[in-house]
């Protein structure tokens, strides 16, 4: 495991930093890159993406963040400036609406290899959405479980809010086992849909 400590660096210090690392590789490796705010997650994480790195990102504490890299090895250097341009904010004023654990209807199986399908590609947008909304069903793939968790997680590192009903969580009994995001009410899943320039329904 190699360490990038990037916190306090403004962009695009910690690009040029995890890229410098990925370059300096001899063989498969896991780089674990600390930042101290959202858009440079986003900004690592387009980066090394880009550069063939399997990545996912997680956030820690208050300004605190962690992605990790897992490469097969080093990556060829490239044209610096067009790689350490900085992004904006990836996030749109768009809204994920979630409301089962799996996506349409016919086989229930199926239906929740759809639904992780369906998760793990909001994280490849390239759009973020502001927020995703998670009810009934929907509940239970913030939870300690959810073989979406690690997408989630990463999205939650790039600033998205990710907000599960506490009446849900409530009635399935599983408030204790969330694991990503908050608890919200429905007051305001209504006005953060009733505020959305977009909404998604898988």
């Amino acid at each position: 495991m190699i360490t990038v400590n990037a916190m306090g660096d403004s962009c695009p210090i910690p690009v040029i930093k995890t890229k410098k690392a990925m370059q300096a590789l001899t063989g498969p490796e896991t780089i674990e890159v600390l930042v101290d705010n959202e858009i440079a997650v986003q900004n690592v994480t387009k980066m090394a993406s880009s550069g063939g790195g399997k990545v996912t990102s997680e956030k820690l504490g208050e300004k605190e963040y962690k992605v990790t890299i897992a490469m097969g090895g080093a990556v060829a250097a490239a044209d610096d400036a067009e790689e350490t341009v900085c992004i904006p904010d990836a996030r749109d004023n768009m809204v994920v609406v979630v409301s089962s654990d799996r996506m349409g209807s016919g086989n229930d199986e199926l239906g929740k290899v759809l639904i992780k399908g369906f998760v793990y590609a909001i994280t490849q947008l390239d759009k973020l959405p502001k927020t995703m909304l998670f009810y009934n069903g929907g509940a239970t793939l913030t939870c300690e479980g959810s073989d979406s968790l690690e997408d989630l997680k990463s999205l939650e590192a790039q600033g998205v809010n990710i907000m599960t009903c506490g009446t849900c969580l409530d009635y399935y009994g599983i408030k204790e086992k969330l694991a990503v995001g908050s608890v919200t009410n429905m007051y305001v899943i209504a006005e953060t849909m009733a505020g959305a320039d977009k909404i998604i329904r898988p």
